[in-house]
């Protein structure tokens, strides 16, 4: 008697959905869009040299690389939603330290980019576990639609509240995490499918990267993600300060990267122009011309404006990228490996945010700033190569 006075719904938590997904990373993209143009102006203020802040966020890469990578292991001793849990909890934190100000913003950025990697290998696997292979081009076409008004609205934004208070930012950031916290505990994912593995011991980091390098599909579909992270970094956070250090506006990026991210909207489109082609032709359309697009902007820098142009229409294929360039790697993984892939696939953030600040750090020991739009010009253009070797029918439905 007492058990049909429960509401179903409590009883038994829906089965989440694609919607409910995108809304996950609606809200997280909230977090990151009011901040992401935000802490390049804000680290460069506070050590002053491009090369010193590319040195402090390649030694963050290391450290959140090592921690997204040991995800995995963790959620052996301690269960995925609470691991989620803690990501948000990171990111919280690390808008409570941006709040101090001064170099403090470094310790702020550590704990926040710790936080989207935690946050991102918890959400693919339940990603992985819930939506069918076939639906994953359509999970994350309205993942990023869903998504759009936080990266459209939040950088310029996030520059906009930065220049009337500082710690302005950082406390909407941390507002949008305590909802995604309420959010993710309201949907109940708990902690995922159990895939059962006859008689297999847990794995270690080491045992999976070791099958993850093993699967030559799966080491190109990561490496296009962090090539395309690659040509995010360099716009995300060496465009401003380009535009600083070229005399121009220091609302400049978050300005250029609202007006980029408002393509989102169109990503509707671009899946039904992905649909009647394929993932290859897709991949291979999106890294040419961002690879065109950088490498001709790091030739156009003596015309600031014409730098920045080019490179917001790089920016638009890369936002091509983001829709089909994760298909390669997610169409290949073993049902059975899906927390483990989807750290290793994670994974391309942290490496892009060891390498694209590293290899910067090393141009501008011997050339100007637009040196890195070039380099990365040439890592886009070596994607588009090696997408060639794609299979032709990929993600073609049969």
């Amino acid at each position: 008697m007492f058990e049909r006075s429960i509401p179903e719904w409590l009883r038994h938590a829906p089965v989440p959905s694609i919607r409910g997904f995108a809304v996950l990373s609606a809200l997280e993209a909230m977090i990151r869009g009011f901040l992401v143009s935000v802490y390049p102006l804000a680290m460069y203020r506070a050590f002053g040299d491009a090369a010193l802040v590319s040195k402090l966020y390649f030694l963050i890469g290391l450290v959140s690389l090592v921690a997204g990578l040991l995800v995995p292991w963790l959620t052996r001793f301690l269960p995925r939603r609470w691991m989620y849990t803690a990501g948000v909890g990171m990111a919280l934190a690390g808008c409570g330290l941006g709040v101090l100000g001064g170099q403090w913003v470094a310790l702020a950025l550590l704990l926040s980019t710790v936080a989207v990697a935690t946050i991102f290998v918890c959400l693919n696997a339940y990603v992985l576990d819930y939506i069918a292979r076939a639906d994953l081009g359509r999970n994350e076409t309205l993942r990023m639609f869903y998504s759009a008004v936080a990266w459209s609205v939040g950088p310029v934004t996030g520059v906009w509240l930065m220049g009337l208070w500082e710690p302005a930012p950082f406390l909407v950031s941390g507002l949008f995490a305590l909802v995604l916290l309420v959010v993710f505990w309201v949907m109940r994912l708990g902690n995922g499918k159990l895939v059962v593995r006859a008689r297999a011991p847990a794995p270690n980091p080491l045992a999976y990267l070791g099958r993850f390098f093993a699967q030559p599909r799966l080491i190109a579909g990561w490496l296009f993600a962090v090539l395309r992270s690659c040509g995010w970094w360099v716009y995300v956070v060496y465009l401003p300060i380009f535009a600083v250090e070229s005399g121009l506006s220091d609302k400049i990026g978050g300005a250029a990267l609202s007006l980029t991210n408002a393509f989102l909207f169109t990503t509707p489109l671009m899946l039904r122009w992905m649909q009647r082609h394929t993932v290859r032709a897709t991949v291979r359309v999106g890294f040419f011309m961002a690879g065109l697009a950088f490498a001709t902007a790091a030739l156009a820098s003596p015309l600031p404006w014409a730098a920045v142009l080019l490179l917001m229409s790089g920016s638009a294929f890369l936002i091509l990228l983001d829709i089909a360039g994760g298909l390669p790697f997610l169409m290949a993984v073993k049902p059975s490996e899906r927390t483990e892939m989807s750290a290793v696939y994670s994974s391309f953030r942290d490496v892009s945010g060891v390498v694209t600040p590293g290899a910067a750090w090393l141009v501008l020991l011997v050339a100007p700033l637009p040196g890195i739009f070039a380099v990365v010009g040439g890592g886009l253009f070596a994607m588009w190569a090696l997408a060639g070797r794609l299979h032709p029918l990929l993600g073609v439905a049969t």
